[in-house]
């Protein structure tokens, strides 16, 4: 069977323990051939339904999915292609509607071709009726979780699709906006993923799982991202420069090993949703003690338009859905080059900064290595950032400080401790709340006094 081309009930039945389908609310009946009198539209309509026992190309209900109850859109792409008619957009639209109404999440399992022919721009206009659903469904802060079946393409793709707050892709699927048919041989899920539009590649085995945990991280919150403890040294630095050799030396515990500490499991999303991806930038929500916590981690490399993009996306939905915020900070700083620049760097910084002076839930810091300059800053919440022995914070790094102040290069260490970039200086002048030690998180007055 082609990846996704499950019946729509067959797959519903895979992932969910219970199922209740919705009412209609449409009758049955419909004006001859369609809107548009299309010549033998009754006919395909009445085969479709023989051939899938359903009145229409999506099943809408209330699902058990794993413990979490939520409003699943299942489209049944046996029944015209799944395609998007008026009755397709009233059942949507009924279905979100019965969403917001519990206070319920949603899960869309798209496979369709698109808008439907035979209905002409009356089926296209139900792309809009779907992106009102979108729109106030994110305004009430209920997730929505959207599987990419085989295929995914044209309005289902560009509304419930890339759309979704979470996008999982079937491997093996075709997604794009135009479908084969249109432009052969079609583009596939694979290189949605990589263009940084798809948050997670699974197996049809994998699905199940996967959503369950997913629906799990998007509905318990937690209430404030507690100060993760440092992995690495305890002691502090006695110079500036011993500051920055500490932090950039190569055995220090760097995002993922503070990630794999912090959380009991968890779970990434990928990409700034504009063909961009930073590998050097790590974005998900994790689960620590059965809340939930959404991070932003920078990996030690030096920042790039695509990894503030998608912080910034992280502390958005983060934000709407009411999760605390973890951002790990280190990097030598920015991106620099001409690619970056073309890619609009400065812009993508102004975008984090922003992401993050107005979120709604609390945002944690910890300086884990480098801070320099505002690529390191963009990522920090300036009123809970917290330092880890072995980092600094710096307006720039010492090497650059040195040539911008037109001293000789041998003036670095000297730079560094003028900088006062130290863990113990940044609490001293207020820049930082305190230092994370290995077993707890000192506070201000603890730490200035070490």
């Amino acid at each position: 069977m082609p990846c996704g081309r499950e019946s729509a009930r067959e797959l519903i039945g895979r992932v969910a323990a219970a199922f209740s389908e919705l009412p209609d609310g449409q009758p049955h009946e419909r004006s001859a051939d369609g809107p548009l009198g299309w010549p033998g539209y009754d006919d395909q309509l009445t085969k479709a339904t023989t051939l899938t026992g359903e009145h229409e190309s999506v099943v809408c209900g209330v699902a058990d999915l794993g413990g979490t109850s939520a409003v699943v859109v299942a489209f049944e792409f046996g029944f015209l292609g799944g395609s998007l008619g008026t009755r397709t957009g009233a059942r949507i639209e009924q279905a979100f509607t019965h969403a917001r109404e519990h206070e319920l999440p949603i899960v869309s399992l798209v496979a369709t071709g698109g808008s439907r022919m035979q209905e002409g721009t009356l089926a296209l206009m139900q792309l809009p009726r779907i992106a009102r659903q979108l729109a106030l469904t994110r305004r009430a802060g209920l997730p929505h979780i959207t599987v990419l079946r085989d295929p995914t393409t044209g309005g289902g793709w560009a509304t419930l699709g890339a759309g979704a707050d979470v996008v999982l892709g079937l491997r093996g699927a075709q997604v794009g906006f135009a479908g084969s048919r249109v432009r052969p041989p079609g583009y596939s899920v694979t290189q949605q993923f990589a263009a940084g539009l798809v948050d997670q590649l699974l197996t049809p085995d994998e699905l199940p799982g996967r959503l369950h945990r997913w629906l799990r991280l998007l509905t318990t919150p937690g209430d404030e991202a507690p100060v993760p403890p440092a992995l690495g040294l305890a002691t502090l630095p006695k110079t500036g420069w011993d500051a920055v050799t500490n932090a950039r030396a190569l055995g220090r515990p760097r995002a993922k090993q503070y990630l794999g500490a912090y959380f009991d499991w968890h779970e990434p999303i990928n990409g700034d949703r504009a063909g961009g991806v930073d590998p050097g930038v790590l974005c998900g929500f994790g689960q620590r003690d059965g809340r939930t916590f959404a991070y932003a981690a920078q990996c030690g490399t030096a920042t790039r338009p695509a990894g503030f993009r998608t912080a910034a996306r992280l502390v958005r939905l983060a934000s709407r859905l009411g999760v605390p915020v973890l951002t790990l900070v280190d990097t030598p700083g920015a991106a620099n080059d001409a690619g970056a620049e073309r890619a609009g760097v400065g812009a993508a910084i102004a975008e984090l900064f922003t992401a993050i002076a107005d979120a709604t839930v609390p945002v944690t810091t910890l300086v884990v290595g480098e801070g320099g300059s505002g690529g390191a800053l963009a990522f920090a919440a300036p009123d809970r950032m917290w330092v880890t022995p072995d980092s600094y914070f710096a307006v720039i790094s010492p090497e650059l400080a040195t040539a911008i102040l037109k001293r000789d290069p041998a003036q670095a260490r000297r730079t560094a401790d003028e900088l006062r970039l130290r863990p113990q200086d940044l609490v001293e002048l207020g820049v930082a709340r305190g230092i994370a030690q290995p077993d707890r998180s000192v506070d201000v007055g603890q730490a200035t006094a070490m």
